[in-house]
């Protein structure tokens, strides 16, 4: 804020960044900032009558998010981590395991990675964001294309961490690899720049990246081309500059190329001078030290008495040779100086001049980031698309979902063959759908098949289906169970109806809502109660219903007439065959209720035993009849009155009159568990 403002005009100018009319903003931004003045970001060296800089605000609107929480990412497997199989990674790395993001990320850099789990954690409903994505990968999708995608590709391979490296130029601590990566990246993005020129300018983002990859770009890889010499700076593992750049530094290093040369015929005079039990010596040159008589030492020289020569002066000893200064060696010093580090010191200079100058176009860079980032995303999921035959989904003003032969993203990889299925949600009728079937019929891959797909959507993404119609959706709830969360044993159902209340309260009409065995971990009649009264909620909304997909193992919610009859809800189940004993699943979606729940033939399907088989059907059918169930291990009637007769004869045995005797102990210890066994 310019600081000739009167408190009048601070406000006014406050008021044209600050939408003032909106508190909870403005109550954040202050948090925000009191929060970067505590922790004196930028600053940390500074007085404290120093405040921190902020160089500009950003808004970010939530408008067009869909809402989605954590556990929603974690049960459609979006996002999921695992340990590192590495057993030097296995204490802290991790890694991206089997998920939606996993085989999505085509990436060729570490930017495209990022951004596409940025749009993944932001997925939006802005349409005309998601069809300028979508035209890119259309684009990239035709088969005259592909060279051009493999061009763009290899470029993106060589986009590297540009930030960090800028902010190393800005404190001076760049490095010989920093220098070299970020040519890399300056020359690909020209690259990029090109071949984006030669594409069709009326898709946004090829007009985006020929207008923001300035001709900056081919002055900044100039500059580096002319002035870095990357074989010698990697030799040095310094910054060292290209010969014929400045005058200085050429005749310094043609010096000290020529120097091994000029230092052998100086030994040579030093050792025609030097006692003749000395058999050889060498001039060496010591950077910050200078330049030194090196002899080998003698056997009599015991003690540093015997160091000392006549016209030499003596300065240590290293490894049996000591080293002197005479001089001739102090005329070189005189006449060369230390070459080395006038050469260093020279070349970084010119370094220190070539970064503030790459730094003056700095801005160029940050937009080769920001689009190259987009460019990579897009082609990798135009990658993915092509390669599993996805389509192009259609946004429509219709509040309605039509999907035609869906298919697991995830589980199609997993499996030979995959059988599709279709989805239907209208705007009128068919947006409550309830889906009956037995165990491993399908029921959850479907469930998480829907939501998979119109998260891909609103990505942005191509999806798996062979066509896809999408209406404007503003959150995906879900309650589906995951393998951790069967653990949670009495705690799972609790979270069950947390997840479930989310929906219920926060889920409008351009919602999707999955619930996977809705009641599952609790008592029948309350699950079947709750599930009920759950449905008949989103029935009475009427056309304003979410898109509901619950799936339930509750046969009687259709047997006992729980939901009144309505053109909005659909039952739904998946198509299975009784082949004898032996169950078929076909995985083919249609309408209709399922009539048993064939828990006999998962069990065997399960590896369960057979005796518990032949036990759990016997006790399901006597339950069903009202008849007792009787207990296998049922003793004989000679067993229990064997063990009647020893508990009278235990009673017959007691002395009353024993005043040690406690009656208390002896019915704990031994009546009881006695009657137990004999009943």
């Amino acid at each position: 804020m310019p600081s000739h403002l009167t408190e009048t005009e601070r406000i006014l100018y406050l008021s044209s960044v600050i939408p003032f009319d909106s508190p909870t903003m403005v109550r954040a931004l202050g948090g925000l900032l009191k929060f970067l003045e505590r922790r004196r970001i930028g600053v940390e060296l500074e007085d404290l009558t120093v405040g921190v800089p902020i160089l500009a605000f950003k808004k970010f609107s939530l408008t067009h998010i869909v809402n989605m929480d954590k556990d929603t990412y974690c049960v459609l497997q979006i996002f999921k981590t695992e340990v590192h199989p590495s057993v030097y990674k296995l204490a802290s790395g991790l890694k991206e395991g089997f998920s939606l993001y996993g085989i999505m990320n085509r990436c060729r850099s570490r930017w495209g990675e990022k951004l596409m789990r940025l749009w993944f954690m932001r997925p939006t409903r802005n349409l005309k964001e998601l069809n300028t994505r979508l035209d890119v990968i259309q684009f990239f999708m035709l088969a005259r294309n592909y060279e051009v995608v493999q061009t763009l590709q290899d470029c993106l391979r060589n986009i590297k961490n540009v930030p960090l490296i800028l902010k190393r130029m800005t404190v001076s601590h760049s490095k010989v690899n920093d220098w070299q990566a970020l040519y890399k990246t300056v020359y690909s993005a020209v690259g990029i720049r090109d071949t984006c020129r030669s594409l069709s300018q009326s898709i946004e983002l090829f007009a985006r990246v020929a207008h923001a990859f300035t001709n900056d770009l081919n002055y900044i890889a100039s500059l580096i081309s002319k002035v870095v010499d990357f074989e010698e700076s990697l030799t040095e593992n310094r910054f060292t500059v290209k010969p014929g750049i400045d005058p200085a530094i050429d005749e310094k290093k043609r010096k000290l190329m020529g120097l091994s040369d000029f230092l052998t015929e100086v030994a040579r005079k030093e050792l025609d001078n030097l006692d003749s039990r000395i058999p050889t010596c060498c001039v060496i040159y010591i950077p910050l030290i200078g330049f030194l008589l090196s002899i080998p030492r003698l056997p009599t020289m015991v003690d540093k008495s015997d160091f000392e020569i006549e016209g030499l002066d003596f300065m240590f000893l290293s490894e049996d040779r000591l080293h002197y200064r005479s001089a001739r060696t102090k005329e070189l010093d005189a006449m060369l100086g230390d070459l080395h580090c006038e050469i260093r010191d020279h070349e970084t200079l010119i370094m220190h001049q070539l970064q503030a100058k790459i730094l003056e176009k700095s801005q160029v860079l940050y937009e080769v980031i920001e689009y190259a980032g987009q460019l990579d995303v897009l082609l990798a999921m135009a990658v993915m698309a092509r390669e599993n035959g996805y389509c192009r989904p259609k946004f429509t003003q219709r509040n309605s979902i039509h999907i035609k032969d869906g298919r697991h993203p995830l589980m199609e990889l997993c499996t030979r063959t995959f059988v599709p299925n279709n989805v239907d949600s209208l705007e009128e009728n068919s947006r409550i759908k309830i889906l009956t079937g037995p165990n491993s019929c399908g029921k959850s891959v479907y469930l998480k098949q829907v939501g998979l797909i119109v998260f891909m959507a609103m990505v942005g993404s191509y999806v798996p289906a062979t066509e896809a119609e999408i209406g404007p959706l503003d959150g995906i709830y879900t309650r589906i169970h995951s393998r951790e969360s069967v653990s949670l044993g009495l705690s799972t159902f609790m979270i069950d109806l947390n997840q479930v209340a989310s929906a219920v309260n926060s889920a409008t009409k351009n919602s999707l809502v999955l619930i996977d065995e809705f009641g599952k971990g609790t008592n029948t009649v309350d699950g079947l109660s709750l599930l009920a009264a759950v449905v008949r909620h989103w029935m009475k909304m009427g056309p304003s219903s979410p898109h509901v997909y619950v799936s339930t193992n509750f046969h009687s919610l259709v047997q006992l007439k729980l939901l009144p009859d309505s053109p909005l809800v659909q039952h739904l189940t998946l198509e299975t065959y009784q082949d004898g004993e032996e169950l078929v699943f076909f995985y083919q979606l249609k309408e209709g209720v399922a009539t048993a729940s064939h828990a006999a033939n998962i069990a065997a399907l399960a590896g369960m035993p057979a005796k518990v088989i032949k036990r759990g059907v016997e006790v399901s059918e006597l339950f069903r009849s009202g008849k007792p169930i009787q207990r296998i291990d049922d003793p004989t009637k000679e067993g229990k009155l064997e063990r009647c007769k020893t508990l009278v004869e235990k009673f017959l045995a007691l002395d009353l009159q024993d005043p040690s005797l406690d009656l208390q102990e002896f019915m704990s210890q031994e009546v009881l568990p006695a009657a137990a066994a004999i009943l």
